[in-house]
């Protein structure tokens, strides 16, 4: 299971989780930051994290460099045994960009919102969608997850 850690805990997030979490195979407890943030504080991150300086919908920042089943033998250092959960990262997502791709795409917001967010967790889970065949494997996965729930665009 994916424990959802963010101070607007959203159920939508939880059920992208779940199916992210069953769909990919996955085993063992952890969990994920998000943080929603306006378009200075994105363009701030992306400038301090990645020379980058532009806004963007969405940032992931992984704290683990393989994906293992998630047990404290695997993760000593990312386990939390207080939780029993190992910590997969965070993500941060622009809330206006969110807003304004719903509308440019003609999709709803959640939508946006769940996408967005899954695509940060695949990115946690080591996804990646530089080269072309890596771009098409997590576009499968994307649509494969969120379809599976019920969000299409």
């Amino acid at each position: 299971m994916i424990i959802i850690d963010s101070e607007n805990k959203l159920s939508l997030f939880e059920k992208v989780a779940d199916a992210a979490y069953s769909i990919l195979g996955l085993s063992g407890e952890c969990s994920v930051e998000v943080e929603f943030v306006s378009e200075d504080e994105i363009k701030e991150l992306n400038a301090q994290t990645r020379n980058i300086d532009k806004v963007t919908d969405v940032l992931s920042y992984p704290a683990l460099d393989e994906i293992l089943p998630f047990t404290a033998q695997n993760y000593p250092y990312e386990y939390n045994a207080e939780t029993k959960q190992v910590g997969l990262g965070s993500i941060v997502i622009c809330e206006a960009v969110a807003k304004s791709q719903a509308e440019e795409y003609g999709h709803s917001e959640e939508r946006e919102k769940a996408y967005l967010f899954l695509h940060g967790l695949l990115h946690l889970l080591g996804y990646d969608h530089i080269e072309e065949d890596d771009k098409k494997i997590m576009r499968e996965q994307e649509e494969k997850i969120l379809s599976g729930i019920g969000i299409t665009r």
